[in-house]
């Protein structure tokens, strides 16, 4: 067997870790790891672990002119996180514009559906049900009323 022996002079050098240091330092990691990850998930997110319940977003009052929601088709207000949709003449919709799959902001609507960018899910424009992909929920909805030519959402 060999022995290495240190020099004599040693002022000034840092000695190497042992490895109970090395295995300690690595559970801290791992527990700071652990910590971050549970401190960041949000709580009442819309989806965002895929299998969340969302509450519907309040409309707060916004409005939008009849004539900015096509027929077989909608408008997304971003600011607000909602979208109306027009799945027939008339007969005006709104609902979170949040996918319950993970969060993303459905972007479009056509042909009647509600398309989310992200993952491919899609929504029916009339109830809001999944139709399509990953998303395991429907898009809560959210109240509106029909003025004139005016929709507000409440």
């Amino acid at each position: 067997m060999t022995h290495v022996q240190r020099p004599a002079d040693t002022e000034g050098v840092v000695p190497g870790a042992s490895r109970r240091q090395v295995l300690a330092g690595g559970t801290a990691i791992a527990a700071a790891v652990a910590f971050t990850a549970a401190c960041s998930s949000s709580s009442g997110s819309q989806g965002g672990d895929g299998g969340g319940t969302a509450s519907a977003p309040s409309g707060g009052g916004a409005t939008v002119a009849t004539s900015e929601v096509p027929e077989g088709g909608g408008t997304v207000l971003q600011n607000k996180q909602i979208v109306v949709t027009q799945p027939s003449a008339g007969t005006y919709k709104a609902f979170s514009a949040l996918c319950t799959h993970e969060g993303c902001m459905v972007t479009s609507v056509q042909n009647n559906t509600i398309q989310c960018p992200c993952h491919g899910a899609t929504f029916s424009a009339l109830d809001g049900s999944v139709t399509g992909g990953p998303a395991p929920t429907a898009l809560p909805s959210v109240p509106l009323t029909v003025s004139g030519d005016t929709i507000t959402l409440t």
